[in-house]
């Protein structure tokens, strides 16, 4: 891993050893300074921020894990030590305090800048753990049944030319209404792919404010804004040698999406507030549930972005366009979340079965889920799923053949609709004992529109 466009302090007094570490790491891209003394370092630590700092333990002022123990040297700065033969001890105790390796004099220069290397790596590492989903380690997998096993063919050829491919990785771009499980299949394309032992790192950008969006994404310097008080790494740093996953990426500004765009190009980024260009190594998985081309046409993404991502696109089609996989997806959800419970097994009924696989599912997988979560820990064990139609609630036809007397007749003086409709939602909620939600979807309306007439009833009737 290459350290050109880091910053270091190097903290060494003996001149003949700093002159050779510096003109070996100047040669490598490093931005350097140098100090001799401790409080040379203290001063520099006040007015510069580093990605590094390269620290002797003994120096003509005192010892340097002084700057570890009253914080001197920001979170966001690596610490290696370097230490004389015996003082391995000074170098385990600035571990304690912060430091991430040592180094033994007289050492290697290249041994130093695999030091140097894999310490940046970990401080990615450790930045992208806050960013991990807690299911990553679980072994969670992605269902494709036969409906997707055209996707599932795609993305084995993806994984083969990810491996052929010696050097970075290009984008994927994964179509899909909500809830269809983009993020699961995410996870899946990172764990197969070359670079499942780096981070992967997943980003909602919908849920990214706009006024942070850009430091989160590309880091920020100390003082590049009011509350920027020290050094931060971005996301695409985080994920060097990973993944770093943006879903609802069309929810970013299009100022960003050009920054975006420009790093995937050119593979360098500029911290917010900085003026040096950081190389990254990360491979981009962006994430959809629009249409791009008529975001495109009303001017709401960048068409020369669309370009580049679009090389390699996965759409991933809704629950109601896979048939019969709805089962046995339904299946294998039961057993997930009977076992996450302490709960025993159950078979699905074949009621259960008919409502299932009749059902529109507007919520896709997400829904179904969520759904058999509540079914089998507190509604109904027996997997009836008596909260949902029998017949598909986008047929209004089949809906009116299922519950309306075919000898009905409409009246030719008319009738109260209003009556009607409140009549229906009354109905709805004595079958779902009270329950909203439950009688929402036995109309397939919103739970808000069932308040909304509940309250007009009760304005009407005072």
């Amino acid at each position: 891993m290459k350290l050109s466009g880091s910053s270091l302090l190097l903290l060494e007094d003996e001149p003949l050893l700093r002159r050779r570490i510096a003109s070996y790491l100047e040669k490598d891209g490093v931005e350097l300074t140098q100090a001799a003394t401790i409080a040379g370092a203290r001063e520099a630590l006040r007015n510069l921020s580093f990605d590094f700092a390269l620290l002797d333990v003994n120096l003509p002022d005192g010892r340097s894990l002084a700057l570890l123990e009253e914080k001197a040297i920001p979170a966001s700065v690596v610490v290696v030590i370097m230490t004389g033969e015996g003082g391995v001890a000074g170098a385990v105790e600035a571990m304690r305090l912060g430091a991430s390796d040592y180094v033994v004099k007289p050492f290697d220069l290249d041994e130093l800048a695999v030091r140097l290397a894999r310490a940046r790596r970990d401080r990615g590492t450790k930045r992208g753990q806050q960013h991990r989903e807690a299911q990553q380690a679980s072994g969670e997998s992605f269902f494709f049944g036969s409906a997707l096993k055209n996707v599932e063919t795609q993305l084995g050829k993806i994984i083969g030319a990810d491996r052929r491919v010696q050097g970075p990785l290009p984008p994927v771009l994964i179509e899909g209404e909500t809830g269809t499980g983009k993020t699961s299949l995410a996870r899946w394309l990172h764990r197969r792919g070359p670079r499942a032992d780096g981070p992967l790192i997943e980003v909602n950008c919908s849920a990214l404010p706009e006024a942070l969006a850009e430091s989160e994404l590309f880091g920020h310097e100390r003082g590049a804004f009011t509350d920027a008080r020290e050094a931060r790494i971005g996301l695409l740093e985080a994920a060097e040698g990973g993944t770093l996953f943006l879903d609802e990426l069309p929810s970013l500004s299009l100022a960003l999406q050009a920054k975006l765009l420009k790093a995937i190009e050119d593979r360098t980024i500029r911290r917010v507030g900085g003026n040096r260009t950081l190389p990254i190594d990360a491979r981009i998985i962006a994430a959809t549930n629009a249409d791009l081309r008529e975001l495109v046409a009303a001017g709401r993404f960048r068409e020369d972005l669309l370009h580049r991502l679009d090389l390699f696109r996965v759409r991933i089609s809704p629950l109601r366009e896979r048939g019969e996989d709805v089962i046995t997806l339904a299946e294998a959800l039961v057993a997930r979340v009977a076992r996450n419970y302490g709960l025993p097994p159950r078979p699905i009924p074949p009621l259960g079965r008919k409502r299932l696989t009749a059902y529109h599912w507007p919520g896709n997988v997400r829904e179904l889920a969520n759904e058999i979560e509540r079914s089998l820990v507190f509604d109904d064990d027996q997997l009836t799923f008596s909260s949902l139609p029998v017949v598909p609630t986008d047929s209004g036809s089949a809906v009116a053949g299922a519950w309306v007397s075919p000898d009905f007749e409409l009246p030719e003086t008319g009738f109260s609709l209003d009556t009607a409709i409140d009549a229906l939602i009354q109905r709805a909620l004595a079958l779902s004992g009270g329950n909203v939600s439950a009688a929402a979807r036995r109309l397939g309306v919103t739970r808000d529109y069932i308040r909304y007439r509940l309250k007009d009833t009760a304005k009407g009737s005072e």
